[in-house]
């Protein structure tokens, strides 16, 4: 695929905190009408752990961080920010929200839902980058749509650019 993005691997959240964490910020992003997928490779071919599209258009991305040591070695947390108008991170609850900068949202969820413990400021993105991010977002969730429902379907023609 010309972005390197292997969609036939299948999506599915991990039996661990990451995937517990993912679980409860999707259904909570639902809830608030975003609605997300999971591991998107952006332009700059970083991979949100989530990214969403909400009732207006307005993009989100949320970096999942389960524990203080995937936290402290992630250093590029910020490579997402030009890809969104919002930016959380989502942790669990035993986690040290003071390690969270101020200047992002921060999502506390577990396996069931979750809640938005701090609002992410809004940096609206330009209507070209807006564009190129929701037709990536659409193309991955419809691609992934239909490898769920048509089993013996691969993408090897498609092509996310």
């Amino acid at each position: 695929m010309a972005d390197g993005q292997n969609l036939t691997t299948e999506i599915r959240l991990p039996a661990s905190r990451a995937g517990e964490i993912a679980r409860g910020t999707l259904r909570l992003l639902a809830g608030l009408g975003y609605h997300g997928v999971t591991e998107m490779t952006l332009a700059n071919n970083r991979r949100a752990d989530i990214a969403a599209v909400g009732p207006a258009g307005e993009i989100a991305i949320v970096e999942i961080k389960s524990s203080v040591a995937d936290f402290r070695s992630d250093a590029k947390w910020q490579d997402y920010m030009p890809f969104c108008d919002r930016f959380y991170f989502a942790v669990m609850a035993d986690f040290p929200q003071e390690l969270i900068p101020e200047d992002v949202g921060l999502i506390v969820a577990d396996g069931f839902g979750g809640a938005v413990i701090r609002e992410a400021p809004v940096d609206k993105l330009a209507g070209a980058r807006r564009k190129a991010v929701t037709l990536r977002f659409a193309r991955l969730a419809a691609c992934r749509l239909q490898m769920v429902n048509d089993a013996g379907w691969t993408d090897r023609q498609v092509s996310l650019t």
